[in-house]
């Protein structure tokens, strides 16, 4: 028996690294998976290979169901299109992993309006519009006296909880991952849905080159750079025993994980009165006693 026998899962992004991960474990714990990859390079949007196939075809080898789908989630259609397959194709929806994304690294003096909009697109907006049409079928359900137990898991970034030098446009695209997450959360959790978010340290494409020691290693020992080690935590949060989790982002490299929440205050100055801008100079030492006023130090780990 697995952990989730009968659920039905979507992973967007699922033809290689963490998403491919995600697809065959969730299918291996039992769900049918719509696995999800346009097929696109990394940094533009020309035709690669299909990989959703490939994994496909792993998951039914291994024992598993699972069904490709090319459609492009940065787009309102395709978002509609993915869900609608999971439906058609195994008659309903428990899971949507929003996992797909892109890089068009340069820094914010270099950027041009092309890079900030595809990325996006792809990461924002495709997080968004898968969600949007998974609510709105598990809505419905709920509204006509169904049981819902349905579950989002999105890929934010340690980028976006922190920024990234070098990524303005994917670490605000990771940050409105973040904040999607918990609204998500607020306006779902009624209708018997899960929202949470992982950001995820693991050897993938967009991670070749920017993490020194991220080659596998050779002897055997604990891989932390896995993605199976991140696929592990997101079967955790589409499981049943995990309808207690909602609203919560999880940074995780390894064998850390770290459960975060929204952003909390880190010092203050109150008065029963509006502060003058002299005064606020004044009482600088106050507002940050102890606390350096600098930009803060990025991650956990």
């Amino acid at each position: 028996m697995g952990l989730l026998d009968g659920k039905v899962a979507i992973v967007t992004g699922a033809g290689r690294g963490i998403g491919r991960e995600e697809a065959l474990l969730l299918a291996g714990e039992g769900a049918k998976v719509i696995v999800n990859d346009v097929g696109g390079a990394l940094t533009n949007t020309a035709a690669d290979e299909h990989p959703a196939e490939d994994v496909v075809a792993l998951i039914k080898q291994n024992g598993g169901e699972g069904a490709a789908n090319g459609d492009d989630i940065g787009t309102w259609a395709g978002g509609k299109n993915v869900v609608t397959q999971a439906v058609d194709t195994f008659g309903s929806l428990d899971i949507l992993v929003n996992n797909a994304g892109i890089v068009r690294d340069k820094m914010s003096f270099n950027m041009e309006e092309s890079d900030w909009d595809e990325v996006i697109r792809v990461h924002l907006k495709g997080h968004f519009a898968t969600a949007h049409h998974a609510a709105v079928y598990w809505r419905n359900r709920a509204k006509a006296g169904e049981a819902v137990t349905g579950r989002i898991i999105n890929t934010s970034s340690e980028a976006g909880l922190f920024g990234s030098a070098g990524q303005v446009n994917y670490s605000a695209a990771k940050a409105g991952i973040a904040s999607l997450t918990w609204t998500l959360a607020r306006e779902l959790g009624r209708y018997g849905v899960t929202v949470n978010a992982i950001a995820p340290r693991a050897r993938t494409r967009m991670t070749e080159g920017v993490f020194g020691d991220s080659v596998p290693p050779d002897d055997g020992s604990f891989d932390r750079w896995d993605p199976k080690n991140v696929a592990n935590l997101v079967a955790f949060l589409a499981a049943p025993e995990s309808a207690d989790i909602t609203g919560q982002i999880f940074v995780v490299f390894g064998g850390n994980i770290y459960a975060t929440s929204a952003f909390q205050p880190i010092g203050q100055v109150t008065r029963d009165a509006p502060w003058s801008p002299q005064e606020l100079i004044d009482a600088k030492g106050e507002l940050f006693k102890g606390i350096d006023s600098g930009v803060p130090a990025f991650g956990f780990i």
